[in-house]
């Protein structure tokens, strides 16, 4: 469809923020409009690349009552989010050319948004045995995980790398060392030892992330650590990168956003993997962001059910769902003054399509027009039971939030709202 967006505020993580019209011809943007094209009024709201989500969990197979990729790219649609990159957490994993085809198919058919694939790096995101990386890239992998599994046996995720970094493939690593992080509902500290809750150090990740950087100098692999939650993670990363390593990190947006405090109470959809941090490491984190450090910011889009969740605290699922929420969050870290809108866009879009080797999450010329337009002041408190996932599981239920979404396209066509 050939469009004209017309008094936009154009939020664009190459080139700052501008005011202006943008032409959208074919479903590309362009330099100058088509005859006939659609006028669009942005009565100078934001547009924006649309949101590139590395790491959202849709339940397909196995868990279709959590998430289906229908509800999962209604969601996407209501959040600006135009691509979502899926986890192989599912059940059976996806760790075979076959079910990650299925998948594929799935999400072509069902979702309205763009739906990357990942495949597992170990069969059964057991740890023991490494997938057919080369098959599955074939088959349309953009990147291989065990998600919140950590290969705990090094000579097995050596060979991994290896393998992986002879096809160029890209690993994400979950960065939590086995041992010390098994069976944590909180981080350690005096507030946990209140609560009477199993915890686990931040140190965990500092040492897992160490482990992970000897073992990417070794091999030369191309790695994504997938959450970077704590300060003294943070040297280790800083040091990896400056030796020229092929490394880059990404934080979820409820580290970003919610600390160690939000768990009083024991409400269960505050548990998340790893464990909400300290204060001071919420901080830290946003800073690395940024700055640059912290590459990327993601939902971490995890759909649970309401029996997972109505458990005692310890005993109850990890995680939350996050693509609708995902940017008005985002706007806190602007809103606080910490950032503005195109370095937030640079970890949101840019970095993660620019990682995973897309052409998108830009607005130069060329590049599809997969876009959001949104109101970042407009406020709103969230009422959990309208959100399009099938899953509620959301820390900010309730909350006072600022950041509308009104419009999103994927390739030129409007996804939302719709009619």
């Amino acid at each position: 469809m050939d469009l004209i967006f017309h008094n936009a505020r154009l939020i664009d993580p190459d080139r700052g923020e501008r005011s202006g019209d943008l032409c959208v011809t074919r479903g590309r943007i362009a330099t100058a409009p088509a005859a006939g094209a659609t006028l669009v009024d942005c009565a100078g709201k934001c547009l924006a690349p649309g949101i590139v989500d590395l790491g959202v969990k849709v339940s397909e197979p196995g868990e279709r009552h959590k998430e289906s990729f229908r509800s999962a790219g209604r969601a996407a649609a209501r959040g600006g989010v135009t691509t979502i990159v899926t986890r192989p957490d599912t059940d059976p994993a996806i760790d075979t050319p076959e079910v990650l085809e299925f998948v594929s198919r799935r999400g072509q058919a069902d979702a309205a948004v763009n739906v990357l694939p990942m495949a597992a790096l170990t069969k059964g995101r057991q740890g023991r045995e490494m997938t057919e990386i080369g098959l599955l890239m074939d088959a349309g992998a953009v990147a291989f995980t065990d998600c919140d599994r950590v290969v705990a046996d090094t000579r097995v995720l050596s060979r991994a790398l290896t393998y992986a970094a002879g096809l160029g493939a890209l690993v994400i690593g979950h960065v939590q060392e086995p041992g010390l992080s098994r069976g944590a509902a909180a981080t350690s500290g005096r507030f946990a030892s209140l609560c009477g809750l199993p915890a686990a150090p931040s140190m965990a990740e500092r040492m897992g992330l160490d482990r992970d950087i000897s073992l990417i100098e070794m091999t030369g692999a191309r790695y994504h650590a997938d959450q970077i939650t704590s300060a003294r993670a943070l040297p280790a990363l800083e040091r990896a990168k400056a030796n020229g390593l092929d490394i880059t990190a990404g934080v979820g947006i409820h580290h970003l956003t919610l600390n160690e405090f939000d768990i009083a109470g024991y409400k269960t959809f505050f548990k998340l993997k790893p464990p909400l941090r300290s204060e001071d490491d919420r901080i830290a984190a946003v800073e690395a962001v940024a700055s640059g450090l912290i590459d990327v910011i993601c939902s971490m889009h995890t759909p649970q059910d309401e029996e997972s969740k109505r458990l005692p605290f310890e005993e109850a699922a990890s995680g939350a769902v996050g693509l609708e929420t995902l940017l008005p969050a985002a706007l806190r870290l602007v809103h606080a003054g910490h950032m503005d809108l195109a370095a937030l866009w640079r970890a949101l879009a840019r970095n993660p399509a620019r990682r995973l080797g897309l052409n998108a999450g830009h607005l130069g010329t060329g590049a599809p027009a997969d876009l959001v337009l949104f109101d970042p002041d407009a406020p709103f408190v969230l009422d959990r039971f309208a959100l399009a996932s099938k899953s509620k599981n959301t820390p900010f239920d309730g909350a006072r939030m600022q950041g509308r979404v009104l419009g999103t396209w994927v390739g030129g066509r409007r996804i939302h709202p719709q009619g």
